[in-house]
């Protein structure tokens, strides 16, 4: 049996002031844990003990919920099969232990025993190793000679677990058990419940067990009575429970928007009472419920358009109600009341949430899913208040909520509408980035940017800005931008979304006389330090986010300036290294601005890539100091690889083509390190993507690095640690290996042919399984049917064909039945994946000998590349292919018969 061990004086001293004695205490707890049963009782002792300081019970329980579980999926699953491994008669105690916590007398520590309690549940129900819980926990939320204290605790933990249990794909509560914690839990809410500790306890559990109501939302009068208890907490004495029934209301609109429409009316007269008259806390809820419900009606609006051909869109539980649409003419008013209610002095994003920002969001989520209804109801707000100028000192709350409302409904309308609209506002709106009050510029910079995103596309004609036009307002934003931190940061967007416009114009392109002038104010603000306090990171960001737009909307005769701009950024980057990494919070702010730096350089790169030899050139003049720079940002903290740093150095392997061979020795073990990283997906994704551009520029030189690099792909994608989403992108990789090193690839291709062959297999199963509405299965099987189609072409298109036809001409039929399933599948059919499909054809019927009596047998194909052709998108592969299969047929059955495996 494990032995108890008193950590009290661990626990007191690493909450001590002494940074000294707190380090050692952490290492002292830091030493327990080598012995995890003794561990986890001592910690579940000490918090079940009444004899000691609520604070270090406190923290005992905090360190035993983080040794059951952590956000990385790793460590949750090692702390998880850890939990396991303890013996049963120590697990038992501890679950006692929990048990008995949630009666004790300090509320902290039923709180913390309910959290901790929690975590266990998510690792033992799943596996049935503790069915008693739940009805453990009932039995004390039911019992009327249960203290107050503990029916709280018990609820909580209740809640908590369903909150646990939710995020498990399978439904590990049975029906009864739901039955039985909806009625302890709708016990709680009474009305006449006047212990409002218990209400809220009640409440929030309701909204954590919501998840797991769908038969009892499908019964009619259940529904109506666990309505009407939430709606009642909507009119309690106490904010708190008000607000947790507002939330449970929220989450019901998400979940069971299809059971609505008899509620609706009195719920909206329930937020028009909460948004006028309630507490600030309760408002917001009552907003976000129409926020809700708005982004609901939209979503759904778009799968009925999406499944309109299906008998889908005919399902009840897919139909808009139009509760917007409906509520709109008493709605908009009392959502444009509240967009004055600015906080005072909010002069900066400072993050904080308040009427007018949620009523904001709201309308325009609205504007959304209506369209042009909400204009003729927002535009005389507009009209009346975007000039006020009474005298009074809070005129300025008028203008800028007539500004914000402006700037909300500018996505939903239809095009005509907008047009009109930002035509007759643009002018006024410019002027106004000189308005007095701070907050009033801040939104008008944010309402000009709206309107770049959303009216100034194609489809407007005539066009919102012009060769004549543009200069003036460049002019007016470039003077704003010089304005306060945080409306520079607005003035930022707006040039982004502003360059963004003309990003697909045809050359010369309009922005081009004002590159100059624009990216150096961008530049110039990026570097702002002095004025922007908190607000420097994201001013930051916005800069160079509007710097890497107005290079993508350049045109190649700006290409001398977007050249400029890469000794500027190197520089940059370089000063950003210059410090070791300092503490966290520090090394984090760093990072930020090395992968912002890296992004403009990545931008300008592959712009200038885009171009002649000449144009490409003016970028891989730099290209030493580039790489030199990005070396140092990936070597700058050990341990980790820069994701930015990965892309850049992805974008300059298209400057310098084979001459990036000569940064192979340095930056190999650097991309070795980076897939060795498959904890951080997306670093291991940016490397595998690397891998194919150092291929495709470098070519056979690549080829010393092959074993250690194949080694690490194959490793990965054996790895069942590795995030399937990778591993469609390793497969391609091979491809990229291959056509890269050629006739030496076949030192490894009877590994990748077998890993092909399986993952082929793999692909038919999932495909055949995959349901037609769960797009992420859908997307994975053609990410897996794209990897494999892309490792045949290389390995076809990169060996001889003497290589191809010793090698390969085995592997031809399995190969076109793989291709024949995917033409055969309806319901994942991907344009991506016919086109590469359409091309290995065409390279099988090229590089092969002797395939016609294969063709002949497999009849699919001439249909198939057919019904490819009529696509727009890939009908030259198409017809190509069609004309290599022709050529293969006319040229006879001369050759040796296609279908006998050959041993690689």
């Amino acid at each position: 049996m494990a032995q108890v061990v008193d950590i009290t004086a661990l626990l007191q001293a690493a909450q001590s002031a002494d940074a000294a004695a707190r380090q050692q205490a952490e290492a002292g707890i830091k030493q327990l844990e080598s012995q995890p049963e003794s561990y986890l009782l001592s910690l579940s002792s000490h918090l079940a003990n009444e004899a000691n300081g609520v604070d270090t019970r406190r923290l005992a329980g905090l360190i035993l919920k983080n040794a059951l579980d952590a956000r990385d999926e790793a460590k949750k699953a090692a702390l998880a099969g850890q939990w396991v491994a303890v013996s049963d008669p120590v697990k038992q105690q501890i679950r006692v232990g929990l048990l008995s916590t949630l009666g004790s007398a300090s509320a902290e520590v039923r709180h913390t025993a309910a959290l901790v309690l929690a975590k266990l549940a998510a690792i033992e129900i799943p596996r049935s190793t503790w069915p008693d819980l739940i009805p453990a926990l009932l039995e004390r939320a039911n019992s009327s000679g249960s203290p107050a204290g503990l029916r709280h605790a018990t609820l909580e933990a209740l809640g908590y677990v369903c909150e646990e249990l939710g995020a498990f794909e399978e439904d590990y509560i049975d029906q009864e058990q739901v039955n039985s914690m909806l009625t302890a839990v709708v016990a709680g809410m009474r009305p006449d419940e006047t212990d409002m500790d218990l209400r809220i306890a009640a409440t929030t559990a309701l909204n954590n067990a919501l998840e797991f109501a769908h038969t009892n939302f499908s019964n009619d009068q259940e529904r109506n009575y666990l309505m009407q208890m939430v709606c009642h907490g909507t009119q309690a004495s106490d904010p708190r429970v008000r607000r947790a029934a507002w939330e449970c209301l929220v989450r019901i609109a998400g979940f069971y928007y299809s059971k609505l429409p008899a509620y609706m009316a009195d719920i909206f007269a329930l937020t028009q009472q909460a948004v006028r008259s309630d507490e600030e806390e309760v408002a917001l809820q009552a907003l976000e419920l129409w926020s809700t419900v708005a982004e609901e009606e939209f979503e759904r609006d778009n799968s009925n358009d999406a499944t309109s051909s299906t008998a889908d869109s005919d399902n009840a539980d897919s139909v808009n109600h139009n509760f917007v649409r409906a509520a709109l003419p008493q709605l908009v008013p009392l959502l444009l009341e509240q967009l004055t209610k600015q906080e005072d002095g909010a002069d900066s994003d400072d993050g904080a949430w308040n009427p007018s920002l949620a009523a904001g969001t709201a309308l325009g989520l609205a504007a959304n899913v209506v369209g042009d209804p909400i204009v003729e109801l927002v535009m005389p707000f507009v009209q009346e208040n975007i000039q006020r100028n009474t005298g009074s000192e809070e005129d300025w709350r008028a203008r800028d909520a007539a500004t914000f409302a402006f700037g909300s409904i500018l996505q939903g309308p239809s095009v005509e509408t907008l047009g009109t609209l930002a035509r007759s506002g643009l002018g006024f709106l410019l002027t106004a980035l000189k308005d007095p009050n701070p907050q009033v510029r801040n939104t008008t910079a944010w309402t000009l940017g709206r309107i770049f995103e959303c009216v100034s596309g194609e489809e407007l004609n005539p066009p919102l800005l012009d060769a004549n036009s543009l200069g003036p307002v460049i002019g007016v934003l470039l003077e704003a931008i010089r304005d306060e931190a945080h409306i520079a940061e607005k003035v930022c967007y707006a040039l982004s979304q502003l360059a963004s416009v003309f990003r697909y114009a045809p050359p010369p392109s309009p922005l081009s006389p004002f590159f100059e002038s624009i990216v150096g104010a961008l530049l110039e603000t990026a570097a702002r330090q002095s004025d922007a306090g908190g607000d420097a990171v994201r001013l930051q960001m916005q800069a160079f986010e509007a710097v890497n737009e107005v290079v993508r909307a350049s045109s190649l005769e700006a290409a001398d300036l977007v050249a400029r701009l890469l000794p500027v950024g190197v520089g940059k980057l370089m000063e950003a290294t210059a410090n070791p990494p300092g503490v966290p919070e520090a090394a984090e702010r760093q990072a930020e601005v090395q992968g912002l730096l890296c992004g403009v350089l990545q931008v300008a790169m592959q712009k200038l890539s885009e171009g002649s030899d000449d144009i490409r050139h003016l970028a891989a003049q730099h290209a030493d100091s580039i790489m030199q720079a990005l070396l140092r940002v990936l070597t700058w903290r050990a341990g980790s690889v820069h994701e930015e740093a990965l892309l850049a150095v992805g974008a300059l392997t298209y400057v310098t083509g084979r001459d990036f061979s000569k940064y192979l020795e340095a930056y190999f073990p650097i991309l070795e390190r980076a897939l060795q990283n498959y904890q951080e997906k997306e670093t291991c994704q940016f490397a595998v993507s690397n891998v194919g551009d150092v291929c495709r520029a470098v070519d056979e030189q690549i080829f010393p690095y092959c074993d250690r690099l194949m080694t690490l792909l194959l490793q990965n994608l054996q790895n069942n640690e590795v995030h399937r989403d990778i591993k469609p992108q390793i497969l391609s990789a091979f491809g990229d290996v291959a056509m890269a090193v050629g006739d030496r690839f076949e030192n490894y291709l009877s590994h990748v042919v077998q890993v092909l062959q399986s993952a082929a297999g793999l692909c038919i199963e999932q495909a055949a399984t995959a349901a037609r509405d769960d797009e992420d299965s859908v997307d994975y099987v053609n990410a897996l049917r794209g990897g494999i189609l892309e490792a045949w072409a290389g390995m076809f298109n990169g060996l001889s064909k003497q290589k191809v036809d010793q090698y390969l001409r085995g592997y031809a039929t399995s190969l076109l039945e793989f291709i024949e399933a995917i033409s055969a599948d309806q319901t994942s059919q991907d344009i991506s994946v016919w086109r590469s499909a359409a091309a290995l054809l065409g390279d099988v019927a090229s590089s092969l000998s002797g395939v016609a009596t294969l063709f002949q047998q497999k009849p699919f194909v001439k249909p198939f590349l057919q019904h490819c052709a009529q696509n727009e998108t890939i009908r030259e592969t198409a017809q190509w292919a069609l004309h290599m299969v022709a050529a293969a047929e006319a040229a006879g059955l001369n050759a040796a018969p296609i279908g006998l495996q050959t041993e690689a």
